[in-house]
Parts: C-alpha cells; structure tokens; sequence
C-alpha cells in the first residue's frame, strides 16, 4: 500500500497558504488494531447504513474507493476521486475554519489521517480517517450534494471570524488531541476539557464564521434528509459513528426542519446531540445558505463588514464601489450622521487589488505601513468623483500635475499635488496619487507630507467586506503555527506482541485458507497475555463460526463471558456477533 499523494490538477493549483496543511499520509502508521477498528466499523456501518442512510452512501463507497476491509490510502482515493471531480489531502487534525472551508471551494476534501483508538471506537471528538473518509467521501458522489459542499467552502471561506473563535479553535484542538493520545492523564483531559466549556459558555456576539460552523455541523456533519417523520442519514459525523447513527434515529432526539435557524443552534462535540435538523432535498441546503449569505458583510459591506473586520483583528478585505480591494488589518473608520463609512484605516502591510488580482505597485512593499482613505461625494458637488469623465475632473480641477485642495461631504480635506490615476475597466477612477499631501478631519491631521505619497482610494461606499486577502499572492499566509500537535506515543512491549496477533488472523483472513491450528493457538495467547481485548476474538469467532466445532463453541463462550466482565463493549461485541448472524444470549448456548 503506498502512502504518497498522487497529485491531480485540483491539488497542483491550491495556494501555498492550503498546501502547508498537508500532510503525508504515512500509511505504515497504521497498526493491524487500526486496521481491525476500520474494518469493525465499516462492516457494522454497512449493515446498518444502508436501511437508514441516503441512497447515494452505498453507491458512493464503491465510486470513492472506500473499501470496507481495509482503510483507504491517499494515493487509491484521489485516483478514483478525480473521475468525479474531486481530490482529497491528508491534515493533522482540526485545521482553522477559514482553511477548511476553502479546501471545500477547491473541490479538495481535508481528511485527517489518523484513526481513532479501540476505546473510541463508537465516536471521537477527534476527526479522523474513519469520519472523514468513511462520512465526507461517500456522499460527495451525489452531484446536488457535491456542489453543496463546494459552495459552501466558497461562502464559508470568506465569512469573518473572532478573537474568541481563534481561542476555541484551539482549545477544541487541543481536547480532540489529547482524548484520542495514549497515556495521557485524565488531569490534563480534565482541564482541555474545562477550558472548552469556558469558551462555551462566554457570553460573545457570534461572529460570521461561528454562524456559519453552525450550519456546516447541522448539515455537513449531522445533516438528515427527508421528512421529520421519515428521515435518512447523510451527514458525516452520523455516517461514521456507529454509536450516534443508531441513536439518532431514536424519538428521543427531536427531529426538526431544516432552516437558517440552524445558524443560531449551538452544539457541544464531546457529547450525542439532543436534536438534529431535516431537509428536504440536498437542493435546498443551496437555498438556506444563499439565504445566510445575505446577512454576511461579503453581501452586505457598509460600516457593520468593517466593524466586523476591525473587532476579528484577522486579515481582510473590503470593496469599495469602483471595485478596488484593501487587503490587510484594519483598525480604524469613522462614521457620518447616517452610518455610512467616510474613512479607513489599516495599520501593517496592506495590498490594493481589482478583481482579486492585485493593482501592479500596489502591493505590500509600497503600503508596509498601512493604508487610509476618506469615502464619498465632494461637498457641493452632486456627482462622485468615480463618476466624473475627463471633462468633469478638469472642471473641478483635477488635472495631473496640479496642485488641488477639495472637501468631502464629511469633512474631511485633501491638499496636495495630483499626480496619477488608475482606472479600472470600467473607466472610472479608483485610486489617486497625491505628493506633498495633507488629509484633514476637524482638528485631526489623518495624513501628513512626511508620510510619504498619500493614495486615495475612490468610492462612494463600501460594497463587501469578508475574512482574507483578495489576492492571496499579496501576503505570505504560510505560518500557520498551531499551538498543539498530534501526539504519536511510542507501544508498549505487549501493545506491540497484541498488534502481532492481530497481523497474523488478518493475514489468515486474506489467505482464505482456514488455518485452525494457528487460530487456536492465538486465541490461546490472547486469553492468557490480553484478556480484555474483546475485538481479536471476534474476528476469530468470525473465522470459525461456521465451523461449529468444539473451538468455536470455546471462542463464542469467551465473548459471552467479556460482555458480563465488560458491560461497556457488550453492544460492541454483540453488534459483532449479530453480523454473523449469531445471537449474543447465554441461554442460546444452554
């Protein structure tokens, strides 16, 4: 099995800032245990998914190739991937929301290639390959669905974020981290966990980007479709839980339709959810988040998207009506009597754009510390400088080369000489250079001469503001740093010799040839050396069971005798045994 990725046109043209979330997949990483959990969950999955999930899960497994007795490389799926349009990358972990969903825009599925541990196996706050793989990948072979996801990322990549939404990316990420790492003291899960459930319950305006996350786990992640009376399965998070897929069909957990209520529905991961939401058709998931997006500052600009942009302290763009874009950190505006934005400033490297490509000279070498510019009509004057012609700007006297003083409805004064325009495709100007410039507001100097060249921006108003740059060529965006890593424990002695057994009925299993002698001589060493593993001797039930001889008998007692000594994976060994068509009853056996 080969753990490269083999690249496609999709990966070759994802910027540097995606590409440095990518990780090698390294399949010898997996263990014959890991294998065994895949296995587990995919056959119980199967059996059960397929009287309750979407119709296009089933289908989907085989057009994605997901195969159910092993966990899929890298390099097999993008290979099947891309006949559909799609491509998938190996990450480590959560990545930020912004990244994730901008992944989505590229048709790129993020998938986090480690799985979850034996004691996880019904669920994990932690993504991984299983809920990835087996969750995302499936569905995605459902055109409607697909475009779903694509848009989605295209939308969710530019809603804007908070400084709170920074610290509980991080906190979560570091929770998952440490549940899913072996010996980890239940002390520091303790407090991963209380630091999550602090940021939980910290009274914040939700931002854009935390809305949005709430949409994409109500769907995405634990999305229904159908009616409330008749729902079907085909969010990730329930395709790969086998704990949660059989509970969420229970009355227990409301079932409601699915609207753009959802964005303001809150969810805890370390917990099943108490309700989930319905839609129709996959088609209408498109029409709920066109109508979020509606109420996003991308869509609606003017003073709320720059607030928004200067309380996230992240990078970001707004555009103005002549369409010139300022990308960088933005810090400051200031308002007239009917909330309309006359001013801006960005402090740090900032870069000027038109149609996301970034305006020749404008870049963040020329703007390193910073950008402002008033906005609006001239006093006294009806027509906006962006739409004045040739002969309109020399009769207010804006001519190259001269020396002009002129005042905006606001207040605010330009004084110095104008010294170029730039147009955009429409003709209009959007930016002018000035020399020797003075920006006055009341008794406050904006700009002054030792500033250097003042540039101004052209428009009337703000149109769109949203999380990034409109050319991401502009800034260097890969550093992110997260402050948690993956932790890889090394096994221990009798982890490994456990593994070993596991490897040796996998390979009797892909032999199909019945090696008994063998087989009982490891479930011999399984009873004496590792008495509580529960999923060894399933699969060696598996093997036999047919054989109805004495040492299946022997096998099958042991499991009924682990679901006595361990409540907790009774239902695990008995959905086991149920798959073979075997009951888990003791009286069965008398």
């Amino acid at each position: 099995m080969e753990s490269k990725i083999e690249t496609n046109e999709l990966l070759d043209r994802l910027p540097p800032h995606l590409k440095q979330y990518i990780k090698p997949q390294d399949y010898e990483q997996y263990t014959p245990i890991n294998q065994a959990v895949w296995r587990y969950v995919m056959r119980k999955n199967v059996d059960y998914l397929a009287k309750v999930a979407h119709e296009s899960y089933l289908g989907g497994l085989r057009k994605t190739g997901i195969s159910i007795d092993e966990i899929p490389s890298m390099y097999g799926m993008n290979r099947i991937l891309k006949e559909i349009g799609w491509a998938a990358v190996a990450v480590d972990g959560f990545i930020p929301p912004n990244a994730f969903m901008e992944f989505q825009a590229y048709k790129v599925l993020v998938i986090a290639s480690d799985i979850r541990q034996l004691e996880n196996i019904e669920y994990t706050p932690a993504p991984d390959i299983i809920h990835e793989g087996a969750g995302h990948a499936p569905i995605i072979a459902s055109p409607d669905y697909a475009e779903y996801l694509r848009r989605f990322g295209e939308v969710g990549a530019k809603a804007i974020s908070s400084a709170h939404d920074i610290d509980m990316y991080e906190a979560v990420r570091e929770l998952s981290i440490l549940k899913e790492a072996e010996g980890i003291s239940q002390e520091l899960i303790n407090a991963a966990q209380a630091r999550v459930e602090e940021l939980q319950h910290k009274k914040v305006k939700p931002s854009e980007i935390s809305l949005i996350r709430n949409l994409h786990w109500w769907t995405v992640e634990y999305g229904m479709v159908g009616t409330v009376e008749d729902p079907k399965i085909y969010g990730a998070g329930l395709l790969s839980s086998i704990g949660e897929s059989v509970w969420c069909m229970k009355d227990e957990v409301k079932k409601i339709p699915y609207s753009i209520d959802a964005a303001y529905q809150d969810f805890d991961i370390t917990k099943p959810q108490p309700q989930l939401y319905v839609t129709p058709d996959f088609a209408y998931l498109q029409e709920v988040l066109e109508e979020f997006a509606n109420t996003m500052a991308v869509r609606k600009g003017g003073w709320r998207g720059l607030k928004k942009l200067i309380k996230s302290k992240q990078l970001g763009t707004v555009e103005i009506s002549t369409g010139l874009q300022i990308s960088g950190h933005f810090s400051r505006m200031i308002m007239n009597e009917d909330n309309e934005v006359v001013y801006f400033e960005t402090k740090g490297e900032t870069a000027l754009s038109y149609r996301e490509k970034e305006v020749i000279g404008h870049g963040i070498s020329r703007h390193k510390n910073g950008f402002r510019s008033p906005l609006g009509k001239l006093k006294g004057i009806n027509l906006s400088i962006e739409n004045m012609g040739p002969r309109d700007l020399q009769a207010y006297n804006f001519y190259d080369g001269k020396p002009i003083s002129f005042e905006f409805e606001s207040g605010i004064i330009v004084q110095g000489l104008n010294v170029t325009g730039i147009r955009n495709l429409r003709g209009e100007l959007m930016l002018i250079q000035f020399t020797d410039c003075t920006v006055q507001y009341k008794n406050e100097i904006l700009f002054s001469p030792e500033m250097g060249d003042f540039d101004m921006a052209v428009g009337k108003e703000i149109l769109s503001a949203f999380a990034g740059a409109a050319d991401y060529h502009s800034f260097d965006l890969a550093n992110h740093n997260p402050n948690s890593e993956t932790i890889r424990t090394k096994l221990s002695a009798t982890e490994i010799a456990l593994n070993l057994l596991y490897k040796e009925v996998r390979s009797t299993r892909n032999s199909k040839e019945l090696n008994s002698k063998k087989l009982q001589q490891i479930f011999k060493t399984v009873k004496e050396n590792h008495s509580a593993d529960w999923l060894l001797p399933l699969e060696i039930f598996e093997l036999v069971a047919k054989t109805n001889s004495n040492f299946s008998e022997e096998v099958l007692k042991h499991l009924l005798h682990l679901t006595e000594k361990r409540p907790k994976v009774a239902h695990l060994i008995e959905g086991g045994l149920s798959l073979l068509g075997t009951s888990a009853s003791l009286s069965d056996q008398n």
